[in-house]
């Protein structure tokens, strides 16, 4: 049997769950070769990946339509650690991190029934699995020695065949360094050169030249040139079609009906075979991938955060990994040699993390980078210890990167020192009109349209990320290295251990609700301050990169009015994206107005709604630049201790829809609804009401006179009813179907503002 090394890929989390996926109409085959993460194929197609927390564990993920799943994410509790996966069809092997062991398992089990019997205790160095088979090279993982003879092990229905149609005389005397399985076969590297490929389907399989860095599809490999880097694919031409040609790469992985790979240059993904429309990531690299079906997944080098996309343009691809960080490559006793380098765990900006790998004399070796995707440049070159340093085309002042970046040849040509002159001179001129853009913008025309409140907050157009008592400026395109908390502008810069610690390990118990973003969990900081911690699930890191993420909190940290739910802080490390806001004690209007906690009397009703209105009247008159809420709602009102309302939910939205015609008075519709809703305690929707639409239902009788019918029956009516008559006037205003007839938000705030100060005789 062919024992290949295993490669760990780690990812942060904790108990996986195995539970069988639904079936799916088409049943693929599709094998990688060994790695830090790894793909099942088939029915019950799952992924895997190897802990980067030091101990080499394992976390899963499924399909996206396996409505039984509980979790998209767990650690197996029976799975012990591993080196390096493979993916055969449904199901997975890998080598221990202990005793070199082989270890295979499926979504409903896990243990040694896919192991023969008498290879159960033999050491490997690599494994890889195929459609019904697994070949492995004997050897210890952690020995330098890298090359050894070959086991195979056949099985059909989770059952063990002993007189394995894989056993070849001539095969097991050979001495190989590397090996791939597929679809009845399999191919290995042999020790001096060359490529060997055995079993029942190998009979088409033949192969000239020097390959390495394997990966099988159905009836198909590929691998990489060791002259040349380039592609070498052979076998069924109709899974690897027309495959790049003139491209050097330095890692393969097989799905279905198409292989993937990764760029020598710049790390990028390119995909090839039986695909559409592909929805590869194009602007960050990998340093790992495996392939399934129609989905790849891979390890970003700049956070290791994992990342899937699915080779037919469907998106949201099938699979959707976990938000957690994954071993870059495998873990190695051997040296790094030229064109390599040996990742460095201190980029995680994690303390406690001193190496990825569960033995600190290991290493992982991965292949320098000599470019960077489009928009960068490499400002330093790949050494010993770190990749090449990729940098913003925005700081290209030299030669060296004109070429790259595109600088104009006119540029060019000119002198060194006119051109710093000139650009000297553009500079100074362009902060001065950004200057005076700013002040104009930011602090003059706002006040007009706050007019004589002069006691309102004041407009701030200051940087959430100036210097303050730190040295470094923060980056969020890279990670943000800080020894302690700090302060940046006006937000606080968190680590993730001290979030980690506030919020008991991000557990369910502390969780306060969940949203498109992510999930909010309830923290109590070291010094007892009682925060909201919002952390961003996977899609939304992915759907957004780090400049968009500085962007808005260049926006979040600025906000601050008593009727906003503030931002505090952030963190940004080891992939995370989290956000600390202040804690709203008393939770949200729609759970009072619709839920189980305690109803509102409409004094406090009223004051809400001004409160609610001003917020909103801050976000689109006052904040610097001006922000439309898109979501305003019942459940989007917060009331802290003091029973205020606060706006909430306002944030990582698109401001750059500003100019568009009904943003903002969409926003003002949406808040009539809520003047309803606190009118007459009913949802906006309810399918047990006709109509269902509280619009529809509401606004006729307001319109006809009799507003009192919609009063909520389970509030006391006050004597004088006459403030909420006027509350439903102006929620009729607010819900004018005409846009230019509807009222503004300051026109509300001031509305509201006369009627709360009427006040209710109870």
């Amino acid at each position: 049997m062919v024992n290949q090394k295993s490669l760990p890929c780690s990812c942060s989390g904790h108990m996986l769950l195995l539970i069988l996926v639904s079936s799916m109409v088409i049943s693929a085959f599709g094998y990688g070769s060994l790695g830090p993460i790894a793909a099942a194929f088939g029915e019950n197609g799952f992924f895997c990946a190897i802990d980067a927390g030091g101990k080499q564990k394992i976390i899963c993920w499924e399909k996206n339509n396996n409505k039984s799943s509980s979790s998209s994410l767990a650690y197996v509790s029976t799975l012990p650690a591993m080196v390096a996966l493979s993916g055969g069809e449904e199901f997975l092997c890998g080598i221990t991190s202990n005793l070199s062991e082989p270890f295979c398992w499926t979504l409903s089990s896990s243990g040694t029934f896919l192991l023969q019997p008498s290879f159960k205790f033999s050491t490997y160095m690599k494994i890889a699995a195929g459609k019904n088979h697994v070949c492995a090279i004997r050897g210890s993982y952690y020995s330098d020695v890298d090359y050894g003879n070959v086991d195979c092990w056949e099985f059909s229905n989770n059952v063990l065949v002993y007189n394995s149609s894989f056993f070849d005389p001539s095969v097991g005397e050979s001495v190989f360094k590397d090996i791939v399985s597929g679809d009845g076969f399999s191919c290995g590297v042999l020790k001096d050169g060359g490529v060997v490929c055995w079993g029942p389907k190998s009979g088409k399989l033949g192969v000239s030249g020097s390959v390495k860095n394997l990966a099988a599809g159905r009836g198909s490999v590929c691998g990489i040139s060791s002259k040349s880097g380039e592609l070498v694919c052979w076998g069924d031409s109709k899974e690897f079609g027309e495959f790049p040609v003139g491209i050097r790469f330095v890692a393969l992985s097989a799905g279905a009906h198409h292989f993937c790979g990764i760029r020598e240059d710049d790390h990028g993904i390119e995909c090839w075979g039986s695909i559409k429309s592909s929805k590869v990531p194009k602007d960050y690299g990998f340093t790992a991938i495996a392939s399934s079906d129609f989905t790849s997944c891979g390890v970003r080098e700049a956070d290791l955060v994992l990342d899937c996309w699915d080779v037919q343009g469907q998106s949201p691809p099938n699979f959707s990994p976990p938000l957690q960080l994954c071993s870059p490559g495998i873990c190695s006793p051997i040296s790094c040699g030229d064109g390599k380098f040996s990742f460095n765990a201190s980029i995680l900006n994690e303390a406690e993390l001193a190496s990825v790998c569960v033995q600190p004399d290991l290493k992982i070796c991965l292949p320098c980078g000599s470019n960077c995707s489009k928009g960068f440049f490499p400002s330093s070159k790949c050494s010993k210890n770190v990749d090449r340093i990729c940098s913003a085309c925005s700081l290209c002042q030299s030669k060296s990167c004109w070429d790259v970046c595109g600088i104009p040849s006119s540029s060019k040509n000119q002198p060194k020192e006119q051109r710093n002159f000139k650009m000297l001179v553009i500079i100074a001129g362009s902060c001065a009109i950004l200057l005076i853009l700013v002040f104009t913008g930011c602090c003059v025309v706002p006040r007009l349209f706050v007019g004589s409140n002069e006691e309102r907050d004041k407009t701030q157009c200051l940087s959430c990320f100036r210097k303050q008592s730190v040295e470094a400026e923060p980056s969020l395109d890279h990670e943000i290295s800080i020894s302690a908390t700090a302060t940046i502008g006006t937000a606080q810069v968190f680590r993730l251990s001290e979030l980690k610690d506030a919020t008991n390990g991000f557990k369910e118990f502390n969780e306060l609700g969940r949203g498109s973003y992510g999930f909010v969990y309830k923290a109590t900081l070291a010094d007892g301050t009682q925060v909201a911690v919002k952390r961003a699930n996977a899609a939304t890191i992915i759907r957004t990169n780090g400049r968009e993420f500085e962007a808005e909190l260049d926006i979040l940290c600025n906000i601050r009015h008593d009727h906003i739910v503030n931002l505090l802080g952030y963190c940004s490390e080891m992939g995370e994206r989290l956000l600390v806001y202040e804690l709203m004690p008393h939770g949200t209007l729609h759970d009072h107005l619709h839920g189980e906690l305690s109803p509102l009397n409409w004094n406090l009703r009223l004051k809400i709604s001004l409160q609610a209105a001003e917020g909103l009247e801050y976000l689109h008159k006052v904040a610097c630049p001006p922000i439309v809420h898109h979501d305003m709602k019942a459940s989007n009102i917060l009331l802290d201790s003091n029973w205020d309302a606060r706006v909430s939910d306002f944030g990582l939205l698109s401001v750059n829809d500003m100019g568009s015609a009904g943003s903002m008075e969409t926003d003002v519709y949406n808040f009539g609804i809520v003047l309803l809703e606190i009118l007459s305690g009913r949802k906006a929707y309810d399918s047990e009401y006709a109509p269902p639409d509280i619009v529809e239902w509401a606004l006729p009788l307001i319109r006809r006179g009799r507003a009192a019918a919609i009063f909520d029956r389970n509030a006391a009516l006050p004597r004088n009813v006459e403030p909420l008559l006027k509350l439903a006037d102006v929620a009729e205003l607010a819900l004018k179907e005409n846009p230019n007839e509807r009222a503004g938000i300051t026109d509300i705030v001031l509305l509201l503002d006369q009627i709360v100060k009427i006040g209710l005789t109870l």
